[in-house]
Formats: C-alpha cells, structure tokens, sequence
C-alpha cells in the first residue's frame, strides 16, 4: 500500500555498507563522512544495522559528487556506498569502483588493450586513463585502470604474465585511496590477527600437536596391554584416544562386555 512505503522519500540517498563492523562503528561514520566531505549539514544519515547505513541529500549534485569520489574510508577501512534503488539486485552493495596502478609493464606493451585485459584479472574494467596516441606524455612508471571490485574477494598483489614471445614478467598492482586490508589473505573485511585461513592453520596445527601428543601417551600406557583377552583383536588405532575429542573411541564399559565375553568361549 502507499501509505506504507516511503520510497519517495529515498530517491535522494545513498546505501552504504562498512566491511569491518569489529573496526568501523555506523554511529561515528554518520558524523565523520559527511564532515570530509564538506556536506555537514547537507546531508542526514541514519544508521540501519551494525554494518548498513544510509545518507539523505538535499540535491542531486550533492550526491553524485560524493559517488564520484569513488572509493571511501573510515576508520582506515574500506566503505561501500551505492545510490538507493527500490529494487535492490542480489550483489547490491557489494563492489566498490577502484582506480589501480599497473606497475612493471613492458614498455613495448604499452598499449590500452594490453591494460583492459590485465585490468579484467582484477573485476569489471570501467575505464583505462591511458591514450595509445599520447605516449610522449606518460609521465609516470605506471598505468591506471578503474574496476568494479568485488568486496568479497582478495586483492592480487601482482600477476605472471607471458608475452607473445614466450618471456615471462611479473606486472605488480597498487591500489589507490584503500589503507587496511588483511596482509594474509588480503581481503578488505578483517585484520590478519582474525583472518580465517590462519585461525584454520592453527586448528590445524594444534590437531596435529594434539594427535602426537596421543599418541606418546597411548606408547607408553596403551589401552590393550599384552595380558588383555582383546590382545590381538583389536588394535591399539581401533580402541584408543580420539585426538580431536581426546576421549577413548570405544566406551570402557562396551570394551569390559567384549573381554568378558572372550574369556566365557576361550574358557
């Protein structure tokens, strides 16, 4: 029903998404950005969870300049920000438009097709600030491209690329205005100190310590000794600790009903 919605009122805003909740708290972000931006008093924001928010304009030339500054930062952590739509897709607030410097090209592959295609290893090429007919004024050791990049991937430090002549070079990415990431994984939603893949590796590694120390102990306290009626019937893998729960794999109780039952047909 009408009454009900107020898209109306949502035409003039922007959605926004902070990457790294534990890092970035909404309610400082809703005073902080529209300081930076020189909007105080322009624009209203309204926190919406502990991750989403949203800024309301007073004008359009006030919020499509804020979308053209491209990628933003609190907190030293990368932002999401997307104009309000009613119908919002599945990947909604999840790309950031990134320019990255291409570092180390050959300088015989300068060319604006050789950086599209390095670009797309990256995301969605949107545009190259590269001229193939103004070469004389390439000032700098590097190429820049814009992506569309998508939030919940790692950001490449580099790529192997293989020229026509079978020589290999390495051409290296430096992506402007973003500052933290995690330097493990290189995603833009934690730091190192709580990156899965290392909170994995140390499981991992804790398991294997784990097992070994087992192991040790049932050596020299095994479970079935050499006087045991399942001497011979089990073995020590089959009745012994579990190194993950650390608790016996087969219950005592169901281990004395087996012992009793050999010796009654052994006699």
């Amino acid at each position: 029903r009408p009454e009900y919605s107020s898209a109306g009122n949502n035409v003039l805003s922007i959605m926004g998404r902070v990457l790294n909740p534990d890092c970035q708290r909404v309610s400082h972000l809703l005073i902080d950005l529209p300081r930076r931006w020189g909007k105080r008093g322009k624009i209203r924001g309204v926190a919406l969870s502990n991750e989403r928010f949203q800024f309301f304009f007073k004008s359009e030339h006030d919020l499509v300049e804020i979308l053209e500054k491209g990628v933003q930062c609190f907190n030293e952590w990368a932002v999401v920000l997307e104009r309000w739509v009613e119908n919002s897709p599945v990947d909604f607030l999840q790309f950031v438009p990134l320019w990255v410097q291409i570092r180390n090209l050959p300088v015989n592959y300068y060319r604006s097709q050789t950086v599209w295609d390095i670009g797309e290893v990256l995301g969605e090429v949107k545009e190259i600030a590269f001229d193939d007919d103004d070469l004389e004024n390439q000032s700098q050791p590097w190429v820049r491209v814009k992506i569309k990049f998508d939030v919940s991937k790692p950001l490449r430090k580099s790529k192997l690329i293989i020229l026509p002549n079978g020589e290999e070079v390495t051409v290296f990415f430096y992506y402007e205005k973003l500052q933290k990431r995690c330097f493990n994984c290189h995603r833009l939603n934690h730091e190192k100190d709580f990156c899965p893949l290392l909170a994995s590796a140390r499981q991992n590694q804790a398991a294997v310590r784990r097992t070994r120390v087992l192991k040790e102990q049932q050596e020299k306290d095994p479970v079935i000794k050499n006087s045991d009626p399942l001497y011979g019937v089990l073995s020590e893998d089959q009745v012994g600790l579990n190194p993950i729960t650390g608790k016996l794999k087969i219950n005592p109780e169901v281990l004395e009903d087996l012992r009793r039952y050999l010796v009654a047909n052994n006699g």
